[in-house]
């Protein structure tokens, strides 16, 4: 029977043939169906993916040097565009839309032979953190299905979670990679801006989205990056950073880290008790083991929500401007008037109309300084504090979120109770750090949740080093 635990282990296998490429998509093909009633996958490319393994078993038969990513099974979260497949952005608004392109990501993908099997579920157009927002229905948490998996990108947290395939994308504009990867007790990083193209990738808030990856082993998620980053002369804000190795975590030396926290994060209100006593603990252990950890000052934590809110509506007022019914997409025509109105009312859901009146209000000529220039003023402190921080620290840590995941439901009707749930991730997308969520602990109610940590700007190798040396060290098992 196919067994999986890593890329490199898999690749291993291909190659003294114990297993075949067409057996691990097999494999996969059954768990969706088996777990079609948690609502991750929108389509699943069942006939394509046998197709494609089957091409590539025939291909490394014959002698051809294995892709970097030869035969591994990914899913793509249903905003990411593949050619020739249909991508909705879980909304209304695009149904039967099928792509005309691929994204630079999914050309990336596919070149070094990855094997796509489906998109996966997500709030609509990204907006929403527990994955309630969806036209095509809610999104279960694979542990315990009372629960939300987190949002957006809850469906691609959830196809690793429930081992659908190896690792997924998602995106990530406020926490939509980390907050579901902490829901669900998988591995989620949302890397620098800038360092995985966003051409092909619907957009919600341009200068904060980001693609990122799911994973349960920090090496996965290593290997995708290392591919499917880089610059792209399709995408402008595409950095030209050189692309680390960063499949490579080992090191000639682990030197202390200089590890800062904000003493205002593990001591908010918002923050279940439980999980700061976890985090402290964690805290002490790291300095047992000879690293420099101390607490630094942050006045700004009770102004970033609201400076992400009000900065991600005014980009989405903007960006989903262009869905009218015109030119592609669902179109209302009812009547013979009105066609615009009717269209964009029907075809958007409650939370997607919400954001966009919000964001055209802060826009508008009245409250323009008011709100948005205030905004980005606050934003533009927020990159100078972090200026600062690294100049003495090699990495921040804080947690993911201030609970474990929480019922269906139960914050649907209190929506400043859900923006407030963004408070520890939002920070390092309004500096365009690189982030992620790392699986280390159990809470006493059966549910995973971890801790977060950041480094500077196009440090990912080092993020992922220390990721992969605290999972190995640090991580406890599950009940």
């Amino acid at each position: 029977m196919f067994t999986y635990d890593s890329i490199t282990n898999y690749h291993a296998e291909l190659l003294n043939g114990s297993v075949s490429c067409t057996e691990a998509v097999q494999f996969y093909l059954e768990k969706i169906e088996a777990n079609r009633k948690l609502n991750a996958f929108i389509h699943v490319y069942s006939n394509e993916a046998l197709e494609k393994a089957s091409k590539l078993d025939a291909q490394r038969k014959a002698g051809k040097p294995m892709g970097k990513l030869h035969g591994v099974v990914i899913a793509i979260k249903d905003v990411i565009c593949y050619k020739d497949h249909p991508v909705s952005a879980a909304s209304r608004i695009l149904q039967n839309f099928n792509s005309v392109y691929n994204s630079t990501a999914v050309e990336r993908l596919l070149k070094e032979e990855a094997i796509i099997i489906g998109h996966t579920n997500c709030d609509e157009f990204g907006m929403g953190s527990t994955n309630e927002n969806s036209v095509y229905g809610n999104v279960l948490n694979a542990l315990d299905q009372t629960k939300v998996p987190g949002g957006s990108s809850g469906g691609s947290a959830v196809a690793v979670q429930a081992s659908c395939c190896m690792v997924s994308l998602g995106t990530d504009t406020g926490g939509s990679v980390r907050q579901p990867a902490d829901f669900c007790g998988i591995i989620g990083l949302k890397p620098t801006y800038g360092r995985i193209s966003r051409y092909g990738l619907i957009a919600y808030a341009s200068s904060f989205d980001q693609i990122g990856i799911f994973g349960t082993t920090i090496p996965d998620v290593a290997k995708v990056l290392e591919v499917i980053s880089g610059p792209d002369q399709f995408d402008s804000t595409a950095a030209s950073n050189k692309v680390d190795d960063y499949s490579d975590l080992s090191s000639n030396h682990n030197p202390p880290l200089r590890i800062a926290y904000f003493k205002e994060a593990l001591e908010s209100p918002a923050l279940d008790k439980e999980i700061s006593r976890s985090l402290l603990d964690f805290i002490e252990r790291l300095k047992a083991d000879g690293n420099t950890v101390q607490h630094v000052d942050f006045e700004y934590l009770d102004y970033i929500v609201p400076t992400y809110y009000i900065l991600t509506t005014a980009e989405a007022s903007s960006n989903l401007s262009r869905f009218d019914g015109v030119r592609y997409g669902y179109r209302d025509v009812d009547k013979k008037t009105g066609v615009y109105l009717k269209t964009r009312s029907r075809g958007f859901g409650w939370e997607v109309k919400k954001r966009i009146l919000l964001g055209t209000f802060v826009l508008s000529a009245g409250y323009y300084d008011a709100y948005f220039t205030k905004a980005q003023q606050v934003r533009q402190l927020l990159v100078e504090k972090t200026n600062v921080i690294f100049n003495n620290f090699d990495v921040i840590i804080l947690p993911t979120v201030p609970g474990t995941a929480f019922s269906l439901g139960e914050k649907i009707n209190d929506p400043i109770s859900m923006y407030l749930a963004d408070i520890f991730t939002v920070f390092s997308s309004l500096t365009g750090l690189p982030a992620v969520s790392i699986p280390l602990f159990w809470h006493n109610n059966g549910l995973p949740f971890g801790v977060q940590a950041m480094t500077n700007r196009f440090c990912e190798l080092s993020l992922l080093q220390l990721s992969h040396q605290w999972m190995l060290k640090y991580r406890r098992t599950g009940f």
